[in-house]
């Protein structure tokens, strides 16, 4: 297994892609909300518990006939769609990355409090920042990997692409305890709520979508709003 840490400005996170998530990608963020993005990245900078980990088990398998991956005495149910996407993966690296409890838990406090709109703008950043941190660490799989001349798969989470949230605790078996920092409840949710895991596929013979949005049938994603 591989932890990191990761730095807010490492992961390049600029101004324009909270206000396009605000619904502002082609027209100026209006007054006082430019002031209220500038003052959130701004707090931004001192975050230090953005953290990310990936674990690749040895002898996984992809039984492509029941639609699962095998992996030691874990028995992952990932549907045909992830099965499908995974094609061609000799290993799967499993992965867990967080924002961290610290931007969950502003965001939390200024909802319920006397300024939503800030803890919006909050909540709308750890997101970015989640997938950013998701992003910087699978460079660095890739770097690893590479070195075999393996390519990557896209990533794929349980509670999409008909993968059953309720895997999350398998999933979580491959890692310790806490791993980032990362809890999971009875309902298989995660704390802190920004928050993601997954698998990719390892393989000179696996395929990497541009697009992996047609796949997935949410209708409240917020990176669906910036797809043309």
């Amino acid at each position: 297994m591989k932890e990191f840490c990761f730095k807010f400005e490492e992961l390049q996170i600029y101004q324009e892609e909270i206000e396009s998530l605000l619904g502002y990608r082609d027209e100026p963020l209006p007054a006082p909300f430019d002031e209220y993005v500038q003052m959130v990245l701004h707090d931004a900078k001192d975050l230090t518990d953005i953290r990310g980990a990936y674990h690749i088990p040895e002898n996984a398998v992809i039984d492509y006939e029941k639609y699962r991956i095998l992996a030691g005495e874990q028995e992952l149910h990932i549907g045909k769609t992830v099965c499908f996407e995974l094609k061609g993966a000799d290993r799967l690296a499993f992965f867990i990355c967080t924002a961290g409890k610290t931007i969950s838990e502003k965001s939390t406090q200024l909802l319920q409090g006397d300024h939503p709109v800030m803890g919006y703008i909050y909540d709308v950043l750890g997101s970015i920042i989640t997938e950013a941190a998701t992003v910087k660490m699978q460079s660095y799989l890739q770097d690893e990997t590479e070195l075999n001349g393996d390519r990557l798969t896209n990533r794929y989470s349980p509670g999409s692409c008909q993968w059953s949230v309720n895997e999350q605790h398998k999933l979580f078996s491959f890692f310790p305890d806490n791993v980032c920092g990362i809890s999971l409840t009875h309902s298989s949710l995660m704390h802190p709520v920004k928050s993601v895991s997954g698998v990719i596929g390892i393989g000179k013979n696996v395929k990497y979508r541009t697009n992996v949005c047609t796949l997935c049938p949410s209708k409240n994603c917020i990176y669906r709003k910036t797809k043309n």
